[in-house]
């Protein structure tokens, strides 16, 4: 079945721009598309594949070298001047979330490597991407050291394999196009910083445009070559000016006036480092060879800076990403060296709005329940997350990659050894030798090689750090607000949330007030949608604390079942009140047994005030868990209060 026609899709002129820029000049560093579900983000990434020109390659070279100018470094070279080549088209080579390093960047085939003592290499997923598109869908799910071996092979235009005894590196020049649902979960600022340009597409809300969507939907799937021929005389038409807007590539001219204006507009948005100049320099000089000019022009420059600079505008991982279209004007205008500047009424772009980043509101009491207004105990600006103290899961995990708890995972320090079909990973080349070595003369060892069975496989044991499940249970009743507290406890669990994002962990918000709780948040992996919902959070009524543990014990055995791997830690924000209902004191203390001994937990006390009563003490000893009080979230007031205690005993 012929995929769905790149000129056939609806819509989403940048989404289309920013492909056709990077299919033109490579060198730009891919495209992430950022959407809501069911958009046609992988539709259109799938039918760029098929305008790309075909490709030159040498025969039986298994790393795609040009006959032209081949790789003088190919591990399958040299390649003799003059050797046999054929032509093929451009490959679109998919990344599967689940994929392995050994898949992604290749691998040593051990068995021939023992046996016949040859260094056998297993091209990857890079080695068949070289030439063509590297597609990753739901990019923002891949583990981060993929993502990062991915964004150093497109940067550098070559992928390097040193594990194993194993040193090889090869050509790897692709575009890199990812896409994601912000929804899923956020990329680093770091990631998002290597990809070159950024779209954010959204579904249409016309209904004569979504009614177009269908209907051509439709059509395709009843008849795909006879919807794919209706097409075909658009899609080649856009394929001859790629390849023209190619060839015209070397000749464009950047001159000092676009770099000026470049480097005006970097420096206006106050993007970090100098790799946003750069792509924008790039991007600038493709869009020109794309309108068929020589030279860059401000308009060039205009749409390069709207698909180069949005994601590059976050401070920190909840501000969203967007420019403001009058400061990219007024940046324009300000690089002009004197006179009126030229006509700067340039095509609109899709560029999303500016991204505030507002504090959290203010949460003044509403229920009056004894006791003044907190203590200063935490001299923390209202929302400035600060560096939390770090939270382990007990025991050893074999969860999703992450930075939070120990965990068997197939990156980290080699801790043993196991036997293949356990669990594979790296293999451990001196256990297979051990285990080899006693059966050589009962196989008939008579040459150089050691005779190696499937059996004698060993594979490293290696321990590193897994993400986990971070479920907070958040007391939203009267007593926290009348206190005037819960704007330090929201900056505290803000400061646990970035840190939940730093960690690769999966977050979720329980609250509780007035008579009952509600999940706020089912579990996901988009940490901002948790600060969104916190932001938002009311106070008010009495304290069903009780209700508040046993949802966050539903929850928790629901995503057991749903992610048996991602281990939880629940975090408990509450002075320890429990004043719904009959009995509350009792009911509080039994729902906290029923998680105790089978959840890792924390209790964040924020009771203050000179009058304590200790109520949240209480509960994180029927918990079993730890107690923090809400002024020791902080690492640094952590290390603070040791070296006090430290110095303290010395005197």
């Amino acid at each position: 079945m012929k995929p769905y026609p790149f000129t056939a899709v609806v819509g989403m002129p940048d989404l289309r721009l920013a492909l056709v820029l990077s299919s033109i000049s490579p060198a730009v560093g891919g495209v992430l598309v950022r959407g809501e579900k069911g958009t046609a983000k992988s539709t259109m990434v799938r039918a760029l594949a098929g305008l790309l020109p075909g490709v030159d390659v040498v025969d039986a070279c298994r790393f795609s070298c040009d006959p032209v100018e081949p790789d003088p470094a190919c591990p399958d070279g040299p390649h003799a001047e003059g050797s046999p080549a054929h032509r093929r088209p451009a490959r679109l080579v998919e990344l599967p979330v689940g994929a392995a390093e050994d898949r992604v960047i290749g691998s040593l085939n051990l068995e021939r490597a023992l046996a016949d003592g040859v260094t056998d290499f297993q091209p990857g997923l890079l080695t068949a991407a070289h030439r063509g598109l590297l597609y990753v869908d739901e990019v923002n799910l891949l583990h981060d050291h993929l993502v990062d071996t991915l964004l150093d092979a497109a940067a550098m235009g070559r992928a390097t394999v040193e594990r194993e005894g194993v040193s090889v590196s090869h050509a790897a020049r692709f575009v890199l196009i990812g896409t994601m649902n912000p929804e899923e979960g956020e990329l680093r600022p770091q990631l998002l910083d290597r990809f070159g340009l950024t779209v954010e597409v959204a579904s249409s809300r016309d209904p004569e445009l979504r009614v177009e969507v269908v209907r051509r939907r439709l059509a395709y799937e009843a008849d795909p070559d006879g919807f794919a021929g209706q097409y075909a005389a658009a899609d080649a038409e856009l394929a001859a000016d790629i390849e023209a807007a190619q060839r015209l590539l070397p000749s464009v001219k950047l001159p000092d006036e676009a770099l000026r204006q470049i480097a005006e507009v970097c420096a206006s948005f106050e993007v970090d480092g100098m790799r946003a100049d750069i792509v924008t320099a790039r991007t600038a000089v493709a869009h020109a060879a794309w309108a068929g000019r020589t030279e860059v022009t401000t308009d060039d420059v205009r749409v390069a800076a709207r698909l180069a600079l949005p994601h590059r505008r976050r401070r920190n991982p909840f501000d969203a990403p967007g420019i403001s279209e009058e400061q990219l004007e007024q940046a324009l205008q300000d690089a002009e060296p004197e006179g009126p500047g030229p006509d700067d009424d340039g095509p609109g772009s899709g560029a999303p709005p500016e991204g505030g980043d507002a504090p959290p509101p203010s949460e003044g009491g509403q229920e009056p329940s004894g006791g003044g207004s907190g203590g200063d105990q935490k001299p923390v600006g209202a929302g400035e997350a600060f560096r939390a103290r770090r939270f382990e899961v007990k025991g050893t995990g074999e969860g999703a990659a992450g930075r939070r708890s120990r965990a068997i995972t197939d990156n980290g320090r080699t801790i043993g050894v196991q036997p293949a079909g356990t669990k594979d990973g790296h293999p451990h080349l001196l256990a297979t030798v051990r285990a080899a070595a006693p059966h050589q003369r009962s196989r008939g060892r008579d040459g150089a090689g050691l005779v190696v069975r499937p059996q004698d496989l060993r594979f490293a044991r290696r321990e590193g750090r897994e993400g986990n499940l971070v479920l907070f249970c958040v007391d939203a009743s009267g007593s926290m607000g009348a206190r005037q507290r819960m704007r330090e406890v929201k900056t505290a669990v803000l400061s646990l949330l970035l840190d939940a994002y730093q960690r690769r962990d999966k977050v979720g918000l329980v609250t509780f007030r007035a008579s009952g709780a509600e999940l706020a948040l089912p579990p996901t992996i988009s940490v901002d949608a948790a600060a969104s919902r916190l932001d938002g959070l009311a106070t008010g009524g009495r304290t069903p604390l009780a209700e508040g543990l046993l949802e966050a014990a539903r929850v928790l055995r629901i995503e057991a079942v749903r992610d048996p791997l991602r281990r939880p830690l629940l975090v408990v924000v509450t002075d320890g009140r429990a004043t719904s209902g009959a009995d509350a004191v009792q009911r509080a203390r039994q729902a906290a047994g029923l998680l105790a001994g089978n959840v890792t937990s924390v209790v964040m006390d924020c009771e203050s005030g000179k009058m304590r009563l200790g109520l949240a003490a209480e509960l994180a000893e029927h918990l079993g868990a730890e107690h923090v009080p809400v002024a020791e979230v902080a690492a640094d007031t952590l290390a603070g209060a040791v070296r006090t205690r430290i110095s303290g005993k010395a005197a």
